[in-house]
């Protein structure tokens, strides 16, 4: 396993930057308690702070990933590649061998306080789910989320697990004191497509329900319609039936996105889709036969599907500035005599 191979950039597809941590510095332990068949190679990471690529479609720089693999097995999820740089399968071992940044909200807090950081805008859950099982056990998002909060630092979280109910409290917290911007992912409702697409992961009634709490707490909370898998779960009637279910829920926005196989994760996803649903396999070997991604003209259909629909159950498509605070800008003054403002740029 090649511990040196992890470095800053590569949570993003490049294995290149320094070097995160030496091998000296990993404890593994195979089986604990409560999790069978899953081995924590537990590291203490010099930096937890990932500047996106200049490449990525990603619209953040900075990302925060305190773990690296994911138990949510999601057939098809691109992260699957980056952990072949370790060695380490891109099938079975990245849904069972999981990276775990033990000491990330202290190197966090420190990197925060650095007079090089500018406080820009942090993603998480965009490699993998901060909220996957690992997190249960090792409780590393309470002290990340304090810390963003304790410097007003702005961040989003993207995740498919209801452990992010734990922290809700956290949230409504950071939320008052800087922009707070929280996501759940539910690309359909189909039970049979999700246990086998999905194993890992809540099913999708209970992410919704996540949706509805973080509502009812008062902070807006998006659905990323994400993956819409081509044949599978692109019926229109089935489209309606989870645009339907995200608006009931309350979700502030929907915005879809059509499945994309890169590779490491297309291997493992036309596996499974092999072994389940075989008279695909052609159809899709043309439908994504330039690349990662399916073609545009298919893309901007569903698109369009979806927000025809989205404005029929009364939500929209994300826009900047939605699912962010947790209370709107307080009303106006009564206009008074005019005054000298000093202007700011910030």
């Amino acid at each position: 396993m090649r511990w040196d191979n992890l470095t800053d950039d590569g949570d993003h597809g490049r294995a290149v930057g320094t070097a995160l941590f030496g091998a000296d510095a990993v404890t593994t332990r195979t089986d604990p308690p409560g999790f069978r068949g899953i081995t924590f190679h537990e590291v203490r990471a010099r930096s937890v702070l990932n500047r996106v690529p200049g490449a990525s479609r990603m619209p953040f720089e900075w990302t925060v990933n305190p773990y690296r693999g994911c138990s949510h097995a999601c057939v098809y999820c691109f992260a699957r590649a980056t952990h072949g740089y370790l060695d380490l399968d891109t099938g079975i071992g990245f849904d069972t061998q999981i990276v775990v940044k033990v000491n990330a909200p202290e190197v966090l807090r420190r990197q925060l306080g650095s007079r090089r950081w500018r406080g820009e805008h942090v993603a998480m859950g965009t490699n993998v789910d901060c909220y996957q099982r690992a997190e249960g056990r090792y409780r590393l998002m309470p002290g990340i989320i304090s810390a963003l909060t304790d410097h007003a630092n702005p961040f989003s979280i993207l995740t498919k697990g209801t452990l992010i109910l734990r922290d809700l409290p956290l949230l409504v917290r950071a939320a008052e004191v800087t922009d707070v911007g929280v996501s759940v992912s539910v690309g359909f409702l189909d039970s049979e497509l999700w246990r086998t697409v999905e194993p890992g992961t809540p099913a999708p009634e209970r992410r919704l329900e996540v949706v509805r709490a973080f509502g009812e707490h008062g902070i807006g909370c998006g659905v990323l319609m994400a993956p819409v898998i081509p044949f599978l779960s692109d019926d229109p009637e089935r489209l309606r039936e989870t645009v339907r279910a995200i608006a009931a829920a309350g979700a502030v926005s929907v915005t879809p996105l059509v499945l994309h196989l890169r590779p490491g994760a297309r291997e493992w996803f036309m596996t499974w889709l092999g072994r389940h649903h075989p008279h695909l396999v052609s159809r899709y070997e043309r439908l994504y036969a330039e690349g990662a991604y399916a073609p545009r003209w298919y893309q901007r259909r569903i698109t369009r599907q979806v927000h025809e629909l989205a404005e029929e159950y009364g939500i929209g498509p994300a826009r900047s500035g939605q699912a962010r605070r947790i209370r709107p800008p307080a009303p106006a003054p009564a206009p008074g005599p005019a005054e000298p403002v000093q202007l700011s740029l910030m």
